[in-house]
C-alpha cells in the first residue's frame, strides 16, 4: 500500500499547488486594476516599459509579419490558380492576418521576447530580495512593478498587431503581384470589398487581451519565483510556455464569441 500512498500524495500535492497558483494569479490580476487607478502615477516607468514592449519589438514584428504574409500569399496563389481566382489572394491574406494570424503571431513573439524578460527581471528581483526592499520602503510592488508592464502590453501589443498586419499585407503584395504576376487591381479591389473595418477592430481587441495575458503571466511567474538562479530560469521558461498555451486557447474562445 506504500506505493499507492505515494501516488496519492503526489497527486494531492500537485492539485494543492495548482489551486494555490491559480489563487495567487487571480489575486495579482485583481490587484492590477485596483492599483492602476491609485496615485502616485509613475508615468516615467510606464513610458519606459512601453519603449521596451513596443519599440524593442518592432524589428522582430516586421520580420515575422513580412514573411508570414509572403508565405500565405505564395500558398494562396498556388491554390487559387487551380480555380482561376488569383484575384482573391489579397482579400484572403488580409482576412487571415487581421482576424487570426496578426494578433496571435504578434502575441507569441511578444511572449517570447517581452514576457520572458518580465519573468526574468522580476524573478531576479525576488530572489535578490529587491521586492522585499520595496515593501520595506512603503512602495507597493504590484503598483510599481506589475501595473506599468500590464498597461504597456495593453497599449503596445495592438499597435504591434497593426504593424504586423501592414507589413504582412505588403509581403503578400510583393510575392503575389511582383513575383507571381497576380493582377494588382483585383488584389487591392477585393481587399476593399471583402475586408471590413470590424475585422481589424476585432483583431486589435484580441491583441489587447493577449497583451494583458502575456504581461500578467510573465509578471506572475517572476513575482513568485524562488530557488535562486535555477528558479528564475524555470520561471522564465514557464512564462513563455504558459503564455503561448493561454494565447492559443483564448484565441479559440474569443474567435467563437467575436465571429
Amino acid at each position: 500500500m506504500s506505493w499507492m500512498r505515494r501516488v496519492l500524495e503526489t497527486i494531492g500535492r500537485w492539485i494543492i499547488g495548482l489551486i494555490e497558483g491559480l489563487g495567487n494569479f487571480a489575486l495579482l490580476a485583481l490587484n492590477v486594476p485596483y492599483w492602476a487607478v491609485r496615485p502616485p502615477y509613475r508615468l516615467g516607468v510606464l513610458f519606459q516599459q512601453m519603449e521596451f514592449v513596443g519599440v524593442g519589438s518592432v524589428f522582430i514584428i516586421v520580420l515575422t509579419g513580412f514573411f508570414a504574409g509572403a508565405v500565405f500569399a505564395m500558398q494562396s496563389v498556388e491554390a487559387f490558380r487551380m480555380l482561376n481566382s488569383e484575384g482573391l489572394v489579397g482579400s484572403t491574406v488580409a482576412l487571415i492576418l487581421t482576424r487570426e494570424v496578426g494578433p496571435v503571431f504578434t502575441a507569441l513573439m511578444v511572449a517570447g521576447r517581452v514576457g520572458s524578460g518580465m519573468a526574468t527581471e522580476l524573478g531576479t528581483m525576488r530572489v535578490t530580495e529587491q521586492i522585499d526592499a520595496l515593501v520595506t520602503m512603503a512602495v507597493n510592488p504590484v503598483q510599481y512593478l506589475v501595473v506599468p508592464r500590464v498597461l504597456a502590453c495593453f497599449i503596445m501589443v495592438p499597435m504591434l498587431t497593426v504593424l504586423f498586419n501592414t507589413v504582412g499585407l505588403f509581403g503578400s503584395y510583393v510575392i503575389s503581384v511582383l513575383q507571381m504576376n497576380v493582377d494588382s487591381g483585383p488584389f487591392w479591389g477585393n481587399i476593399a470589398w471583402l475586408v471590413e473595418d470590424l475585422d481589424l477592430y476585432k483583431g486589435v481587441l484580441k491583441s489587447a487581451v493577449f497583451g494583458i495575458i502575456v504581461a500578467l503571466i510573465g509578471c506572475y511567474k517572476g513575482y513568485y519565483a524562488s530557488g535562486g538562479a535555477k528558479g528564475v530560469g524555470e520561471a522564465t521558461t514557464e512564462s513563455v510556455v504558459a503564455s503561448s498555451i493561454t494565447i492559443l486557447i483564448s484565441d479559440y474562445f474569443m474567435g467563437v464569441i467575436l465571429w
